[in-house]
């Protein structure tokens, strides 16, 4: 029965209608041109995703599927697709670990958006992001506004390291508070001390 229904399925459901040459080849190309693309492009389509950006990731999927599969739409032709973009994305991978200097050129370097406090509104123009951006990515964080944060950096994988002030701004409060209590604390048990006694 089963035999029958795949029979019944057609019988180019397994045939490949391009050599298995152009479909290794086809996704390796595509791979590598959009991780360039992504490396000039910044490192902002990996960071902070607004709507434009989302669209743009989207559609480019899309734009990029028949070159991909080509004039093939079997399921061979799917799976020899898929098997070359993970082979080629794990060959990547391993010789870029093993060669920092490659590995920096190919995903660039930190970026530095806030240091000592300071926001570096060059550094965000050359990213693309608002300060309305790094606040919301500070949110994510745990920190309530900008002036808690001391470093903010955007790393080459598109993720943030964010430092807090050391301590925070509300530590230090609390701290100062507590020293006052205690120093009001002294001068009324040397007041009582003074007193004559009733």
């Amino acid at each position: 029965m089963f035999v029958s229904t795949l029979a019944h399925l057609g019988p180019n459901m397994f045939a490949l209608n391009l050599t298995v040459l152009e479909k290794i080849l086809r996704p390796v190309v595509v791979y590598l041109v959009l991780v360039v693309l992504l490396r000039i492009f910044g490192k902002r389509e990996l960071a902070q995703l607004n709507p434009f950006d989302l669209v743009v990731l989207l559609s480019l999927s899309n734009a990029v599927q028949n070159a991909i599969i080509g004039d093939d739409n079997s399921v061979t032709g799917g799976i020899v697709g898929a098997f070359s973009l993970l082979a080629i994305n794990y060959v990547v991978v391993r010789f870029v670990f093993k060669h920092r200097r490659l590995d920096q050129m190919l995903e660039g370097t930190p970026t530095v958006l806030m240091d000592h406090g300071r926001i570096h509104h060059a550094a965000l123009a050359k990213e693309l992001l608002t300060e309305g951006e790094l606040l919301t990515v500070a949110h994510r964080q745990g920190f309530a506004n900008l002036k808690d944060i001391d470093r903010c950096v955007l790393e080459p994988g598109g993720g943030f390291f964010i430092q807090g002030k050391e301590p925070a701004p509300a530590d230090r409060q609390h701290a100062e508070l507590l020293a006052r209590l205690d120093h009001l604390s002294r001068q009324i048990d040397d007041l009582r001390q003074r007193l004559p006694a009733t």
